[in-house]
Parts: C-alpha cells; sequence; structure tokens
C-alpha cells in the first residue's frame, strides 16, 4: 500500500542523520518535524528566523506569533532562538545546513529542480528561499507526490518547468517509493505497494535497481 502524507514524513525523518541542522519547506515538508524525537539531536532552522523550531502546536500550545515558514504554529523547545531574516537566509546561503527538504513539481534524473512556478497563466510563482535552499543545502530532499492527479510523472528525464536548482537533489521521497539520484541514474531505494518493475512502466526514465 502506497504511504500517507504522515507516513511519509515519518520516512523521510528517519532518514536524517542525527545531530543534524535541517531547514523543512513549505508544505507537506513541515510534517516531518512531528516525527523527529529529541533524542535524535536534530535542530530545525525556519527561514523566518528561528533556530530550534520544534513539531506542531497543538491546542493551548498555539501561540499565532510563533509560526513556521508556512505560518503553521510551532513550539519552542528549551534552547530555540530567534533572529533577523537576513541572518537566516546567510545560514541558508553559506553551507550551514546539512539537509533542506522541499517539496517539488518536477525533479528530472539528474537531479534538477522545479518547485517555484508551472509557468500556466494565471499561476501564481512563489520562490520563496527554496533556490537559496536548494544551492545551499549539503543535501537536498524532496518530498512530493510521484504523479501529479491525472497520472503524470513528476520525476522526469528533463524538467519542462521553471527551474530551482541544477543537480541540487539527493534524493526524493514519494507515496511509492524513496529514489536516489546518483551520478549514472536514479536508483530504486525502497518501494510502498508497487515493485520496481511497475514503477518502470509507469515512469519515462530508466531505474536502477537498488544494491543487495
Amino acid at each position: 500500500m502506497s504511504l500517507s502524507k504522515a507516513e511519509l514524513a515519518a520516512t523521510v525523518a528517519r532518514d536524517i542523520p542525527h545531530g543534524a541542522y535541517v531547514n523543512l519547506g513549505i508544505g507537506q515538508p513541515t510534517m516531518v518535524a512531528d516525527h523527529l524525537a529529541p533524542d535524535r539531536g536534530v535542530v530545525l532552522h525556519t527561514e523566518n528566523g528561528m533556530l530550534g523550531m520544534g513539531r506542531a502546536a497543538v491546542g493551548d500550545e498555539i501561540d499565532p506569533d510563533l509560526i513556521n515558514a508556512g505560518k503553521v504554529p510551532v513550539t519552542q523547545p528549551p534552547g530555540a532562538v530567534y533572529f533577523h531574516h537576513a541572518d537566516s537566509f546567510a545560514m541558508m546561503r553559506g553551507g550551514h545546513l546539512d539537509v533542506c527538504v522541499l517539496g517539488a513539481f518536477q525533479v528530472s534524473a539528474r537531479g534538477d529542480l522545479a518547485n517555484w512556478h508551472t509557468g500556466e497563466p494565471g499561476a501564481i510563482p512563489a520562490v520563496g528561499g527554496a533556490m537559496d535552499l536548494a544551492i545551499g543545502a549539503k543535501q537536498v530532499f524532496v518530498m512530493m507526490t510521484l504523479f501529479t492527479r491525472d497520472g503524470t510523472p513528476k520525476l522526469v528525464p528533463e524538467c519542462t518547468y521553471p527551474l530551482t536548482g541544477l543537480r541540487c537533489v539527493s534524493r526524493v521521497y514519494t507515496e511509492l517509493g524513496v529514489f536516489e539520484i546518483e551520478e549514472g541514474g536514479v536508483r530504486v531505494r525502497e518501494t510502498f505497494g508497487i515493485t520496481p518493475a511497475e514503477l518502470q512502466t509507469r515512469l519515462d526514465i530508466e531505474l536502477l535497481q537498488d544494491r543487495p
């Protein structure tokens, strides 16, 4: 069975290294915070100026002034700090983040990322800090659905949407599988509710099988 959004977030959280400094992009990636145990030592950064961000706030924990970059109320663990927006972007651009987790409209077989604009007339472009994160983080994990609502693949030979970054994506997490972007192509790391052979029939890229 394919993964739910919560299960996908837990899968991403599982693969974040202990003690890593991590930025979670707007949308689905923010759910990863809910699946990071405190003893993992992961430090979450949010581009609106917070380091040490906690999980999503619920009930009486909600403070409308304490939000992540997606305007979702979050908790404030001990040791959390705040700083100017410019300092936050300096962290993003300066190579200080170990991992960022971003959503995407498309990812190419060589790791190009398109996640800020579909190019369609009337669509509202929203790049935010994605370009800074794509080139500044040491690893870029993408969290997305593998297909659009009409069944069009989002993991593609070449991106057709405006690019966010070139050859920047390390790994792609979807409800049907996890994919490593390597020099030689896209490797299937694991699948959910579908076989690699079945996936191959639905994608226009050649999939490398995971190593035994």
